[in-house]
């Protein structure tokens, strides 16, 4: 009885011992396969940064002891030039200023800084809030302040002598003559922490003006400088390439001159004037108000004011279409300036009734007649003459409703699909320019067309592109269309002729020369219907046997003068004596 205990207790420990001995056996796999594990993942993360992340670390180590650093590129400039003179005056250049930055890790104190430091920057542009966040980074190395500050500037900052503000040199564009010719510089402004043109020639040409950054590769020493003994690699940067404009600097001074004040003095919203040679499509005055000075672009309240009038906005041109419709029908032999229609004042269609801007009746008139007298009624009767699909081919041909193809970058076309519509109302309308949208300059490109012989050139206003004082292109004169032939040009001059001699373009004239011109007075849209403003456009070249220019002067909504003839005409007349004066062209006539 004694020894059965005995044995049931031996049993009893021997089940205990394979028991731990299992438990054992079981977390020694469990370790031998987290060791496994382990190994694998060891091996695979020896692998990556040998295989596939070496060429990075080794990068990354290089940077500890050398570096790469960018040399910028000398930006191009752009010039403009006189008639008269071989010297070229800079329009857009580059100027060396003081960029004022903080290094928050010297300041001691930084509220007592920003106290000293606030009153003098705070009209350069940066808010009390972003000058003391920037102030007060701890341990940061590098927070930027202002830019562009000339020396007198900066020299008031250095007298208050607080530790961690500093400054650097640094060059940022600078336009010398301000204002002038903003629409077609543009600017250079900053994109994505980059310096970057936009809009105008500063937009468009940003790949050719802005060159190509060289840079510096070498070793450093620990506090970053290059080390001049070590291993140096440099490559030159490459300067952007020079522009030279066909703007002639006179003749801008004084017709831009002359828009503005006129625009002042009237009341208008803004204006535009357009100059250039009918021969050769070179732009010679692109003006418009009100403008923007460029070398503080960001003053402007509405950045609308960036884009170029001339070409970005289109308009209801109004009676200056009447001249297009006129030529295409002389053109098609239709007409010709004795053909006769009686004018009863007014033309049905349907329900709407279109009537003369004068509300009157002229009887029996001649095409001569419906230009001088500006009738509706007549550049209707012209248009049906000539049948809506010939006369949707030549608005077509004469490059309205596309654009004309100018490097300034944000040119519409207008918009002439109303008649794509085949509604006769839509063509009554568009014969005298109401209806369908154009852009100043389509319409100052299609006179021109009108003065040269019919033939329509692409505008330009870059002359030649040069490195240096080496000419390295030059832009020629390129013919796209004929819209018209010699004779349908020459009749139809003849006729504009009248208009200034006989017609609402009387103050046009310029004593001692043959001018051709037309004036339109249109109706400004609102909200589907016509309301109160006006716009005023004055379109004309000269002299007629040989025109040195092409002339588009337009005013929005003037206040004062009820139409064209007394607000754009007389500008228009003074800029062409200026020009036929400057440019030493004899009268053609007693």
């Amino acid at each position: 009885m004694f020894q059965y205990p005995e044995r049931c207790w031996m049993t009893m420990m021997r089940r205990s011992v394979l028991k731990v001995k299992s438990v054992i056996d079981s977390r020694l796999q469990y370790l031998a396969i987290g060791l496994f594990l382990f190994g694998v993942i060891l091996v695979f993360k020896l692998a990556s940064l040998q295989l596939w992340s070496g060429s990075d670390l080794r990068q990354m180590a290089l940077k500890q002891y050398s570096t790469v650093r960018e040399l910028p590129a000398e930006r191009g400039k752009i010039f403009y030039s006189e008639r008269k003179s071989s010297e070229l005056y800079p329009l857009a250049t580059n100027r060396v200023y003081n960029h004022l930055f903080a290094v928050p890790r010297d300041i001691n104190n930084a509220s007592t800084t920003f106290e000293k430091l606030w009153p003098i920057i705070s009209p350069y542009g940066i808010s009390e809030e972003t000058l003391k966040t920037r102030l007060t980074k701890e341990n940061d190395i590098y927070e930027p302040l202002v830019h562009k500050l000339i020396d007198k500037e900066l020299a008031l900052i250095a007298d208050l002598k607080l530790e961690g503000i500093s400054s650097e040199r640094e060059t940022w564009r600078f336009y010398p003559e301000g204002t002038t010719l903003a629409h077609v510089l543009g600017f250079v402004g900053i994109n994505n922490e980059k310096r970057q043109g936009q809009y105008g020639l500063e937009g468009s040409f940003e790949d050719e003006l802005a060159g190509k950054d060289g840079r510096v590769e070498g070793d450093v020493d620990i506090t970053g400088r290059l080390i001049q003994t070590g291993n140096l690699k440099r490559v030159e940067p490459a300067s952007g390439v020079d522009l030279v404009l066909t703007i002639d600097r006179i003749i801008q001074t004084y017709a831009c001159q002359k828009l503005t004040e006129q625009a002042e003095k009237l009341g208008a919203d803004g204006g535009d004037l357009i100059v250039l040679d009918p021969g050769t499509g070179a732009i010679i005055v692109m003006c418009s108000t009100p403008a923007f000075d460029p070398n503080d672009y960001r003053k402007a309240q509405d950045i609308s004011v960036y884009l170029n009038p001339s070409m970005a906005l289109a308009y209801e041109p109004g009676s200056v279409f009447k001249a297009i419709t006129m030529a295409a029908a002389i053109d098609s032999g239709q007409v010709n300036p004795e053909t006769t229609y009686t004018d009863t004042g007014e033309v049905r269609f349907g329900s709407y009734t279109i009537k003369n801007s004068d509300d009157k009746a002229h009887g029996l008139t001649s095409m001569v007649g419906v230009l001088e007298n500006s009738l509706n009624t007549g550049a209707i009767f012209a248009e049906q003459q000539l049948g809506n699909d010939d006369f949707l081919k030549y608005v077509k041909k004469f490059g309205f409703g596309k654009i004309t193809g100018l490097d300034l970058g944000h040119e519409t076309g207008g918009n002439i699909n109303p008649l794509s519509k085949g509604k006769d109302l839509n063509f009554a309308t568009a014969s005298f320019g109401q209806g369908i949208t154009v852009t100043p300059l389509q319409m100052t490109v299609a006179y021109a067309a009108l003065a040269n012989g019919g033939k329509l050139m692409k505008p330009y206003i870059v002359k030649e592109k040069r490195r240096g004082d080496s000419i390295i292109e030059t832009t020629k004169a390129e013919v796209v269309g004929e819209p018209i032939s010699l004779r349908a040009s020459t009749i139809l001059s003849g006729m504009l002729v009248s208009v200034v001699r006989h017609g609402h373009a009387k103050r046009a004239a310029v004593p001692g020369y043959r001018i051709g011109a037309k004036t339109g007075t249109a109706q400004v849209a609102e909200g589907g219907s016509y309301g109160s403003k006006y716009i005023h456009t004055a379109v004309g070249y000269g002299p007629i046997d040989n025109p040195a220019f092409a002339m588009l002067i337009k005013l929005n909504d003037p206040k004062a003068g009820q139409f064209a003839e007394s607000t754009v005409v007389p500008v228009f007349g003074q800029v062409a004596k200026f020009i036929l004066q400057y440019y030493e062209i004899p009268p053609d006539e007693e």
